[in-house]
């Protein structure tokens, strides 16, 4: 990529299934949610839950829906798929505080997580996290994980006024960083908004595919985080931390 550094000055992250594991925290509401609702297939109804958070958080993002609509809309689906249909708008919040409370209790960080931040904050790499979650979920969960120190900021979509993949949230990013974009390296796990937003802004995507499914031509790709501190030419963790 033209004009990027060997080595940044910062490093961004995306938090939900790159820091975080989220599908486990997902799949514990979704399993939640199951229970409730007498619904019978963990697969149909993760494969479900899935495709209507893209399109309803999407919408979301973009301005068309709000916070809560976008929370009924996914509930309504899984409800219908479960042979539920009419719920009214108490009844969905009160499904979906069911799912964040489940969510909650499924929080985890990956087993590389805090020890490639110990080693990056050690180095003196300034850290950010950029995500298009809810800036007050987001907190929570650093905050629960005690991840909050290592970072210098946290950007979220609903506080900055633009969501990943727009460029200006990754602009604000290097802001607050005090460095320019170039300077900087985005790691994140969706090719969409981590590696299209962060060429756009200048940044240098790095691609984290925990599960080795994935590969994107001239995008470069890690499979957990100690390949990324390599990229930077940091020691790796030892076996023990993975």
């Amino acid at each position: 990529m033209p004009n990027m550094p060997a080595t940044p000055t910062a490093i961004c992250f995306d938090l939900d299934d790159t820091l975080i594991d989220d599908v486990a925290a997902s799949s514990a509401g979704l399993r939640a949610l199951m229970e409730r609702l007498g619904h019978p297939d963990f697969g149909a109804a993760r494969m479900l839950w899935d495709v209507q958070t893209e399109i309803s958080f999407g919408a979301y993002l973009r301005g068309d829906l709000s916070l809560e609509q976008q929370r009924r809309d996914r509930v309504r689906a899984l409800a219908v798929q479960a042979g539920h249909s009419g719920i009214a708008d108490p009844h969905c919040d009160e499904l979906y505080r069911l799912y964040l409370d489940a969510h909650r209790s499924g929080w985890q960080v990956f087993p590389d997580t805090i020890p490639a931040l110990n080693a990056l904050a050690s180095a003196g790499y300034r850290l950010a996290v950029l995500t298009n979650g809810i800036e007050a979920l987001q907190h929570a969960k650093l905050q629960a994980l005690e991840l909050t120190p290592y970072f210098h900021t946290v950007v979220c979509a609903d506080t900055a006024g633009a969501g990943k993949p727009d460029p200006r949230i990754f602009h604000i990013a290097a802001q607050r960083l005090g460095v320019n974009t170039t300077a900087c390296w985005h790691v994140g796990d969706q090719i969409q908004a981590d590696g299209v937003g962060a060429v756009a802004s200048r940044m240098r995507p790095v691609l984290i595919d925990r599960h080795h499914g994935r590969r994107y031509p001239g995008v470069t790709t890690v499979h957990n985080l100690d390949e990324l501190l390599r990229l930077v030419g940091l020691p790796s963790l030892t076996a023990g931390s993975l």
